[in-house]
């Protein structure tokens, strides 16, 4: 009954976000709606990471690096074939692809938590460094030139499945987003609920014992990193959509640190928490970057300070926490005004 109630649980949640997302398509002005699109853009990628790390116990500092991936792929093949139909599919494969061959290293070889995170920071460096310097006219694939550090502009943007001419207007993208994420975190959560997700969970609470009880751990940890990377590169094709447009910068170390604060704040362990601290923070950026009295850097520094000092569980779980603590105090209270009466 509690399995069952949960599912529902999934699904209504889902489709309240489909719902919102539709009503909010309506309702406000082009450019808002092109700054939400983002956010929403950015809220799909930090749930990747939601999953990694909060129930896969993988820290990876190189989550932008899937994103770039799926970015310059999507780039790349809609540029070529003229059609978002194939590239949206391998912007989410190529990714997945490569977290299976650069996971499998990793997982197989024993490489420990801590130089995890460095090789998958230092992958997102490689291929920083790498596109930043494709800026000359022989790097090209196809008809795409890479553009190094000016980036590919112009890129087809999404179309109705197999008809190029068909594309997709500013409302519909932001429509394809939400719908993008709400999909996503019902999966994920259905995914959680399995005997898969479980095992997950168990790994990342005792890693040793798990083995011990005869499951795969690296097994199943691999297929945890490239679920997450199929998202990640799902988020990037989404983002060049945003904008028709890519750059190195979906590369960057600053990239793959905000993903990592968005988590924290957030909550480790949810995978609402981190898609809400990501839209606040992005709409909180958006605002500071309109003034120049206080530095949006700083400001970020600080929450991400008082987050890890103050309130290490994050937004979700902390409220989650004091919503409970509230509710098992209302009995209690209720029964000692009982007691009291004659």
């Amino acid at each position: 009954m509690k399995l069952f109630s949960e599912k529902i649980q999934i699904i209504v949640i889902s489709l309240a976000m489909v719902l919102v997302a539709l009503w909010l398509s309506g309702a406000i002005e082009l450019y808002t709606l092109l700054s939400l699109t983002v956010f929403l853009v950015m809220g799909l990628l930090s749930l990747s990471l939601a999953f990694i790390w909060g129930y896969g116990g993988i820290l990876c500092f190189g989550q932008a690096a899937f994103f770039g991936l799926g970015a310059y792929t999507y780039a790349i093949c809609a540029i070529n074939w003229g059609d978002s139909t194939w590239a949206v599919v391998m912007a989410v494969l190529l990714p997945t692809l490569f977290s299976l061959l650069f996971g499998y290293v990793i997982f197989y070889g024993g490489v420990s938590d801590v130089y995890l995170g460095a090789i998958t920071l230092a992958v997102s460096l490689v291929l920083f460094n790498w596109v930043n310097s494709t800026s000359g006219s022989e790097y090209h694939i196809g008809e795409a030139l890479l553009g190094g550090f000016n980036g590919i502009p112009s890129v087809p943007t999404l179309n109705l499945p197999f008809q190029p001419e068909a594309i997709l207007s500013p409302e519909a993208i932001f429509m394809v987003t939400a719908g993008c994420l709400a999909l996503c975190y019902a999966l994920l959560k259905f995914v959680l609920l399995s005997r898969f997700g479980k095992t997950v969970v168990a790994i990342r609470e005792n890693e040793q014992r798990a083995g011990l009880l005869g499951y795969n751990v690296p097994a199943h940890k691999l297929a945890t990193f490239a679920i997450g990377a199929a998202i990640a590169g799902l988020a990037g094709c989404l983002y060049v959509n945003w904008g028709a447009f890519v750059s190195p910068g979906v590369f960057s170390i600053s990239q793959s640190a905000q993903i990592i604060i968005w988590v924290i704040v957030g909550g480790r362990g949810t995978l609402l928490g981190p898609v809400i601290s990501c839209v606040l923070l992005q709409w909180m950026v958006t605002r500071l970057g309109a003034q120049q009295t206080v530095d949006v850097n700083l400001v970020l520094g600080v929450i991400l300070a008082v987050f890890v000092l103050l309130i290490p569980g994050g937004i979700l779980p902390t409220l989650q926490r004091l919503w409970r603590r509230k509710r098992s105090a209302a009995p209690a209270s209720r029964a000692q005004v009982s007691e009291v009466k004659p």
